[in-house]
């Protein structure tokens, strides 16, 4: 459709004389009558249409067999309130509905896969305004751990290519790959701050920001002061302690870089919100903020 209405402005654009003279032939006549209700098509179509389509997706049932993947993937979903249990109903449905899932390396997709995954990214984003995921297009998932290959550059400039392990990654060009195996066993304990779909999907949030740099997009100009301020403290900490042996509540992992230490954090948020909320207040506040949940309250519930 836009295309086409392309097509009819050059047209215009290239043939001038046609709206200076009457005499035009059948074919700019046509031309020039359907541009106004082109130009309303489109307006429909990014304006309006996204909306209804929303709405349809909501409207659609929750399948009773999709009910029993969550309630046995998330134990704590039957203790969210009915208003929580909907939305994240409703978050999973456009996911499934926005993202194409792909089977790697001989992997058949099922709803117990798709389900799964959705269900954990949807938690992130369960209290947010919105949706986060607009510029993820794909899920790739792996049986198991995947290789990923890469050239490499080192300091005097040679480039050589490198032969990764890895159980989960996210790319910037709107996919998230992933280890069926280690997200389920990620699921299986909720309570060890270690869970691959939360790691990446919280890159995927991370990214909205135009960068992958532990700033993700805040709610307001001055909540990146005190969100810099804490995380880089944090940051701190954990290098410090990664350096001299020392047992620390987050993944070591997360002292790689910035940004593997905010996905790291989210992790321990989720899953160890208690003990985070202890022994990293501060850092519990801004992620707190930050996702709009008090995950501590599923585990009392």
């Amino acid at each position: 459709m836009r295309a086409f209405l392309f097509q009819v402005l050059t047209h215009f654009q290239q043939h001038p004389f046609l709206l200076r003279y009457s005499t035009m032939d059948t074919t700019s006549i046509v031309a020039l009558s359907s541009l106004p209700l082109l130009v309303l098509a489109v307006i429909f179509y990014n304006i309006y249409w996204p909306s209804i389509r929303l709405k349809r997706i909501e409207h659609q049932p929750f399948p009773t067999e999709w009910q029993g993947i969550v309630e046995r993937r998330l134990p704590f979903y039957k203790k969210l309130p009915d208003e929580q249990q909907l939305r994240l109903q409703n978050l999973i449905k456009r996911f499934l509905a926005d993202h194409n899932f792909v089977g790697c390396a001989g992997l058949e997709i099922t709803d117990e896969i798709r389900i799964t995954i959705a269900a954990q990214a949807c938690l992130l984003i369960l209290n947010k305004k919105g949706y986060a995921y607009r510029g993820l297009q794909s899920v790739l998932v792996y049986p198991t751990t995947f290789i990923a290959t890469r050239e490499v550059r080192d300091d005097l400039g040679l480039v050589s290519t490198s032969h990764t392990a890895l159980l989960g990654e996210s790319w910037d060009q709107g996919k998230v790959v992933l280890a069926w195996d280690n997200v389920e066993q990620g699921v299986c304990n909720l309570e060890d701050g270690r869970n691959v779909v939360l790691h990446e999907f919280a890159h995927q949030l991370d990214s909205e920001s135009g960068a992958v740099n532990g700033a993700p997009v805040l709610q307001t100009r001055g909540a990146y002061k005190s969100w810099a301020h804490v995380f880089h403290k944090e940051y701190e900490r954990l290098n410090f302690r990664k350096l001299h042996n020392y047992k620390s509540l987050m993944d070591d992992y997360g002292a790689t870089n910035p940004a593997e230490f905010f996905a790291v954090a989210t992790e321990t948020f989720f899953e160890r919100p208690k003990e985070m909320a202890v022994h990293h207040e501060a850092l519990y506040g801004e992620l707190s903020a930050f996702y709009n949940v008090h995950p501590e309250q599923w585990q009392d519930a």
